[in-house]
């Protein structure tokens, strides 16, 4: 199998860094080669964060450039709008239709951007958004909204769906299985 690249972006306290650790799992179970990226320099603080993730026969490195991506997991709009330039021509994004307002929107020197996912529908052909938070907020814990983004990924990528709840039930803590296969599923679904 050729080398295909999942991108997952998001804002830090999103769970994406457990997301692509789940996502690697389910990969290696699958036998894939796997290598896996992150950068969250400010995550604790609400910046941004990105973890890479690749997988194929053979996988020599985990950084992707422009134009790179297969599949992008973007956990909120505006991180989907900074990071389309690493999406395929013909990849597709999955995007959770949530606003966290960086820092220099929460403090009044720029503006959120309009019309976010109507220009990321402009721009790529392949586009799913997801409305994660209100589906988590259904289910009653808001924490999970980053397994309803793996449950629509995994609908997407044809794994066994037996293997990503495996993973998922070996990956959250004991306390949160329940919540989290639920709303794997309610993705899942879809």
């Amino acid at each position: 199998m050729a080398v295909k690249s999942i991108l997952l972006c998001g804002v830090g306290g999103q769970g994406i860094l457990l997301a692509s650790d789940i996502i690697s799992d389910v990969l290696m179970v699958n036998n894939f080669d796997v290598k896996k990226s992150e950068v969250h320099g400010m995550s604790q603080r609400g910046g941004a964060v990105v973890s890479t993730v690749r997988f194929g026969d053979k996988v020599y490195s985990p950084i992707t450039g422009i134009g790179d991506v297969d599949y992008i997991l973007a956990f909120e709009r505006l991180e989907a709008l900074r990071n389309l330039d690493k999406l395929k021509k013909d990849g597709i994004i999955l995007v959770n239709d949530y606003r966290i307002n960086p820092l220099p929107v929460a403090t009044a020197v720029m503006e959120y951007p309009d019309n976010i996912l109507e220009t990321i529908k402009k721009t790529v052909p392949n586009v799913v958004t997801i409305n994660a938070f209100d589906m988590a907020k259904g289910l009653g814990n808001i924490k999970v909204m980053n397994t309803i983004m793996i449950g629509r990924l995994a609908k997407t990528i044809d794994l066994p769906k037996e293997i990503w709840l495996q993973v998922i039930k070996r990956r959250v803590p004991a306390k949160a299985i329940d919540i989290n296969i639920k709303a794997f599923e309610k993705a899942y679904n879809l």
